[in-house]
């Protein structure tokens, strides 16, 4: 068995020959000549090695054959370490070669019952990069189409696989090469996502998943597992939101920002105190990149979809519309500009490599997470608590200062609900939720209403459909001020989950 260890990164093909062209890259030595590589890759029809995360393909270079096998790999910022079986193929399986029993097992069950399900054809460049003394990495360059059904989609990514060195000098390879190039770190493989094709199921926003921490781990351990699920919610829509107009690959970007900022605060007490300076703010300037696109999605979405469906709607309002539609395409060019030419990938790897190479300080070798998760949490319901009472002496501003920590708090509880008793914490999540999208809401209106002020300054028809805006939706505006103090207090002075 051999284990690769590897970093893959997507590329636009309009920015191969900058590639070729990079200094690093130009002068390295062609460890291959360019091969066109037809790879088939087979499951059974339950798609059983799927499910377990397995590969199976075969692969056509020049006038052989071969067979590989790949399990499950563990990838996090682009990097992988997967178990790799590769042998000649002559028309017949043979599984003979796997020394590791559960995969062995499982694809002699299944042997009869393997059918091809899509291909990919691309060509593969292949250089050899040494960096620095003692390091030895291949770069691959994979340029083609993935084909299932009839259907095709373009593939273009950079692989790098390590040869000699340690994975970090792969970072410290990629991010000199991010720095000049729209390279962005991938964790979907090429077999992930020829099953999507072959099951037409369109890639989908990745939502973040559910909190990976466990009792055992230490502070810092939960916070790297934590911050590595962000940063792939992050890659993943990044990705993504190069290739579709769905808005909710932007919207899930900026919370995987969001989430990923509200950890560093929840656990810098166990963090670097440079790190937690510089990423809080790193990630904050990354969100706010982001934050007109969003802002006009949800103006359009949430306060004007509803009237536009309206009866009573008015032509002032679909000029209205018109507008904002067009404020919201010019938006998402920007970040698609942003993305590509201000070189998020080089940020990304950065993060995922100060990730790895963080140290545990003196807290974190003393700390149990469970008692740390009760005095942070503890925390964020005090402050919560606090901006409460302000609100509810009259205070405008801190309603919107409430609704910004009840979020630092409903992440945190997100993050730690391994811990939490489960019978207590389904309704106090659902109540939190529905706080926040009140507040959200609230929060939303202002933003959108001044967002139109600004636009419509010099147009008086439209300056009349805004002040229509502001009529419709005022009784709902009137109704969540008057309950959400009421319903917040309950959640913050009621029982406590930790």
């Amino acid at each position: 068995m051999k284990a690769e260890i590897e970093l893959k990164l997507t590329l636009p093909p309009e920015s191969l020959p900058a590639l070729r062209r990079h200094p690093m890259v130009v002068g390295a030595e062609r460890a291959a000549r360019t091969a066109t590589l037809l790879n088939t890759y087979f499951d059974t029809p339950d798609l059983s090695l799927s499910e377990k995360r397995i590969a199976l393909r075969t692969r056509k270079q020049g006038q052989r054959w071969l067979q590989t096998v790949k399990a499950q790999a563990t990838s996090s910022g682009g990097l992988s370490a997967r178990p790799e079986w590769e042998s000649p193929y002559a028309d017949r399986f043979d599984f003979s070669a796997i020394d590791e029993p559960s995969v062995k097992r499982l694809l002699d069950a299944v042997g009869d019952q393997l059918i091809p399900l899509f291909t990919t054809d691309f060509k593969r460049e292949t250089r050899r990069l040494t960096p620095a003394t003692g390091v030895s990495v291949l770069m691959m360059i994979d340029h083609g189409s993935i084909s299932a059904r009839g259907q095709q989609t373009p593939l273009c990514e950079v692989e790098l696989e390590l040869e000699n060195g340690a994975p970090a000098d792969l970072y410290d390879l990629a991010i000199a090469l991010a720095r000049d190039l729209p390279l962005l770190p991938e964790d979907v493989s090429k077999a992930e996502r020829g099953l999507q094709l072959f099951l037409d199921r369109p890639a989908q926003a990745m939502r973040a998943q559910d909190s990976p921490v466990c009792h055992s781990d230490s502070p810092l351990g939960a916070f790297r597992k934590v911050a590595l699920d962000g940063l792939r919610q992050w890659q993943a829509n990044a990705v993504g939101a190069q290739s579709s107009d769905d808005p909710e690959w932007v919207h899930q970007m900026r919370v995987a920002l969001r989430r990923t900022r509200s950890a560093i605060k929840l656990f810098a007490h166990a963090l670097p105190e440079d790190f937690v300076a510089r990423w809080r703010a790193e990630l904050q300037d990354a969100a706010s990149s982001l934050g007109e696109a969003r802002d006009i999605d949800v103006l359009h979405g949430e306060l004007l979809q509803p009237i536009l469906d309206d009866p009573a709607s008015t032509p002032e309002i679909e000029a209205l519309s018109a507008l904002v539609l067009q404020k919201r395409e010019a938006a998402r060019t920007h970040v698609l500009d942003w993305l590509r030419h201000q070189r998020q990938g080089e940020r990304m790897l950065r993060f995922a490599a100060e990730l790895a190479a963080l140290q545990g300080n003196a807290l974190d070798a003393s700390a149990d997470l469970a008692t740390f998760a009760s005095l942070r949490l503890g925390h964020l319901r005090k402050r919560c608590r606090n901006r409460w009472r302000e609100a509810d002496a009259g205070d405008v501003e801190a309603l919107h200062m409430l609704r910004i920590t009840l979020k630092a708090l409903r992440y945190g509880i997100e993050f730690f609900t391994p811990l939490l008793p489960a019978k207590l914490l389904k309704p106090y999540r659902r109540e939190l939720a529905a706080a926040q999208e009140a507040l959200g809401y609230l929060n939303d209106v202002a933003v959108g209403r001044s967002r139109l002020g600004e636009w419509t300054r010099d147009d008086a028809l439209l300056r009349e459909a805004v002040a229509f805006v502001a009529g419709w939706h005022a009784p709902r505006i009137k109704s969540v001020r008057e309950s959400i103090l009421r319903d917040t207090r309950k959640l913050l002075w009621g029982r406590r989950l930790w």
